[in-house]
């Protein structure tokens, strides 16, 4: 009996080695990733054998880490610096490889305790705590402006106000966020997969909470998918191949996301000024280029460019698919009305975590002798945000809407592991 119990016993195949596999691997990923979106963007060729310190501070930001900016220009002149952006490419490398690893080991189990998966995801997050404090303590840099030749040169050597502006990480807040961020990739991840196991009091909630999951997931995926193969085809027939590359691997889920809520019929307001840019699509910087803060939709994008009514067919098509997705992995016993709520509640989820996550705020300016902000490629600003509960509200609607079509169109189709039923 007790060899027979012994036996029957699932193996834990999660212990401290496989965890050592896990969070290097991603955290390989992310800085592969973030080296080469760097290196397109031109940062290769920074001073003071920088660009290592710069990566580590781009994957700091990709984990919700805190990256403070700092200036310093002598006695008689001021500068500032501001960045907030979170390098989406980077975070989604980071949380594919991490969320695939920490399901590997557990796939083929039906049920896991409650201690086990705890057990597996701690040993996880104490190896990421100390990559994140290494990350820290690596992420920080000053770097000389140069103001080039001219007058203005002449000012800083005679004042003796070169500016300077550098960067350093807030080490508490970057472990605090940085584990945030992995505890949210290891509960999507669970939420996600339909192999992964359950402990056995969550069991009945898997059937309303994964499938809407998986489906919204798939959807995100599907439009930072669909945007690199616009991005690519740009990459080839307009030139400048290496922005875009750089857009792709920093920040694609940056463009695309927001892209997906403004098909829906949200809003967002920006503005961009001075040597700050949107590569890609261009229109955006059209937009977003004007005296005072413009609104960023989906009337406005048409104005400049009649292409942008794409996205709303582009919507239409993936979020309907997203709710048959929805529906399909679903038990056929689920009335439609559900369909339409829990796609509803998984959208404007999704929408939010986009609207949050999706801001953008950058501003670098120099004042010498007080007198204001110099232009000359020396100040500039770039934002970019969101009315954010109008697009959550929005997403609510279209997932009633898509979650009850969905529904309808999955009836026919025959389920995974159902019998179908004989004739009475």
């Amino acid at each position: 009996m007790s060899t027979r119990t012994a036996l029957d016993r699932p193996v834990a195949r999660h212990g401290w080695v496989q965890a050592l596999v896990v969070v290097p691997a991603g955290l390989a990923g992310m800085v592969v990733v973030a080296a080469l979106g760097l290196w397109a963007a031109g940062a290769g060729g920074l001073p003071d054998d920088a660009f290592p310190r710069v990566v580590a501070a781009t994957v700091v930001a990709a984990v919700g880490g805190s990256v403070e900016f700092s200036g310093n220009a002598g006695s008689l002149a001021r500068t500032r610096a501001e960045l907030t952006v979170i390098p989406l490419s980077v975070t989604l490398t980071g949380a594919l490889v991490i969320a695939a690893g920490f399901l590997r080991p557990l796939r083929h189990r039906a049920v896991a305790g409650a201690g086990e998966l705890a057990g597996w995801a701690a040993r996880i997050a104490v190896l990421w705590l100390f990559a994140l404090i290494g990350l820290a303590l690596v992420a920080r840099q000053t770097f000389r402006v140069d103001l080039g030749k001219g007058v203005l040169s002449d000012i800083g050597e005679l004042f003796d106000a070169t500016p300077q502006v550098g960067f350093t990480t807030n080490s508490l807040l970057t472990v605090l966020y940085g584990l945030l961020w992995l505890a949210g990739v290891l509960v999507l991840a669970l939420l996600v997969s339909r192999g992964a196991p359950l402990p056995a009091r969550l069991l009945p909630f898997q059937e309303s909470v994964r499938p809407a999951a998986y489906a919204v997931v798939a959807l995100l995926l599907a439009y930072v998918a669909l945007a690199a193969v616009v991005a690519l085809v740009a990459a080839g027939t307009r030139g400048h191949p290496a922005d875009t590359f750089a857009v792709i691997l920093l920040g694609l889920p940056n463009l695309a996301w927001p892209a997906l809520t403004i098909g829906l019929g949200a809003t967002w307001h920006g503005r961009v000024d001075g040597p700050f840019g949107l590569p890609m699509p261009h229109v955006l910087d059209e937009v977003l280029r004007t005296p005072d803060v413009s609104t960023l939709n989906l009337h406005t994008l048409t104005e400049h460019d009649g292409r942008m009514w794409w996205l709303l067919v582009a919507d239409i098509v993936l979020v309907l698919a997203t709710a048959f997705l929805m529906a399909v992995r679903s038990p056929a016993r689920i009335p439609l009305w559900q369909h339409a709520l829990r796609l509803a509640v998984a959208l404007a989820l999704a929408v939010l975590m986009i609207c949050l996550l999706g801001r953008i705020s950058a501003h670098y300016g120099l004042s010498l002798l007080g007198i204001g902000d110099l232009g000359g490629g020396l100040s500039g600003e770039l934002y970019l945000n969101p009315d954010v509960w109008p697009a959550v509200g929005l997403a609510v609607l279209w997932g009633l809407a898509a979650g009850f079509l969905g529904g309808l169109l999955a009836r026919p189709v025959h389920r995974r592991g159902e019998v179908p039923g004989r004739p009475g």
